[in-house]
């Protein structure tokens, strides 16, 4: 669980951590020891200047509350981003539900605040969060996995965020699982992704797939939310849903093991709130499908401890090394 907020000593530079979704945008203040105050959400503006706009005005909202509480003002932004970064964390090259296209978003919003400001992937963000304050403390390598509408994920390597040559590692969601002809179209072009059988979107496919095998109390159009309900209340197709999403996930996942040997891989995204459901199985799977299964360690599968805030508090954090005076 998140720690509670606990008052940051006087004079202690605060930053402020932003996690810009398609949807919302998510902001507060971040002492150093990962705890979060003044929490601000607000609905993402679909044009780049509004967009920009709204991040500098909640910056001033942050700096008041900051002064107001006796910490003179932000010291820094981190801003945690739905979309492909380029690897040196300056422009937003692409970002599917945002309006930034090639844009040098760390640039432009540090000319317009004036203080350092850093940005980051949403999972890479979550991800130093986690290792940083929550589930990867102390584990230098390892792996995350966001399960929400999509998958996102990011891999922890000897304690740092490994990008890949061009930025966009890793894209775990996209993992081929079903490479029959009958997998299941992907956005992405292919068929048969990771991410078509275990994200909150893959729940409403396998419910109307496997509908004819139970008897069920499901509507025929039922919602992610109303399948893990009916599971927990017992209803035979949500256990089963439930139970074919943790298979899949552990397919996936059994590839990353196989692949990277991670030590810890940690949960996290809106749908590891219903972890219990799956997690298990998904573990199981997982631990049948490594190569040398049996014969080599099985890598920690866990939830996120920090949540929801993890991507503001971890580019937060990111964002606060630039106050720190290189060696």
């Amino acid at each position: 669980m998140l720690k509670a907020a606990s008052a940051p000593e006087p004079g202690t530079p605060l930053t402020a951590g932003f996690d810009v979704g398609g949807t919302n945008i998510r902001a507060a203040l971040v002492a150093p020891d990962g705890t979060c105050s003044h929490r601000i959400n607000e609905k993402t503006p679909q044009d780049a200047k509004e967009l920009e706009d709204l991040l500098v005005q909640l910056v001033g909202q942050l700096n008041e509350a900051a002064r107001a509480a006796g910490y003179g003002e932000v010291a820094a932004v981190g801003i945690a981003i739905a979309g492909f970064i380029d690897p040196t964390c300056e422009c937003v090259r692409f970002a599917p539900h945002l309006p930034w296209r090639d844009a040098p978003v760390r640039r432009t919003m540090h000319e317009r605040l004036g203080v350092p400001v850093r940005i980051e992937h949403d999972a890479n963000a979550a991800a130093w969060g986690e290792y940083r304050f929550g589930a990867g403390r102390g584990v230098d390598e390892w792996v995350f996995v966001s399960i929400g509408t999509g998958i996102g994920a990011a891999i922890i390597h000897d304690g740092e965020l490994y990008r890949g040559a061009h930025g966009t590692a890793p894209e775990f969601g996209h993992i081929v699982v079903d490479p029959s002809p009958h997998g299941r179209k992907c956005s992405c072009g292919k068929r048969g992704c990771l991410e078509r059988y275990a994200s909150g979107t893959a729940l409403p496919d396998t419910t109307r797939e496997l509908r004819p095998k139970y008897e069920t109390a499901l509507p025929a159009d039922a919602a992610g939310r109303e399948v893990t309900d009916a599971a927990r209340a017992g209803d035979r197709l949500g256990q089963a849903v439930m139970h074919e999403f943790g298979v899949q996930l552990g397919r996936g996942l059994s590839i990353v093991a196989d692949v990277l040997d991670p030590q810890l891989i940690v949960v996290g995204g809106g749908v590891a709130d219903d972890a219990d459901l799956f997690l298990g199985t998904a573990c199981e799977t997982m631990r049948d499908n490594m190569v040398g299964a049996g014969y080599r360690p099985v890598p920690t599968l866990a939830t996120t401890e920090l949540g929801g805030p993890a991507g503001m508090i971890g580019v937060a954090d990111l964002a606060r090394s630039a106050l720190t005076p290189k060696q």
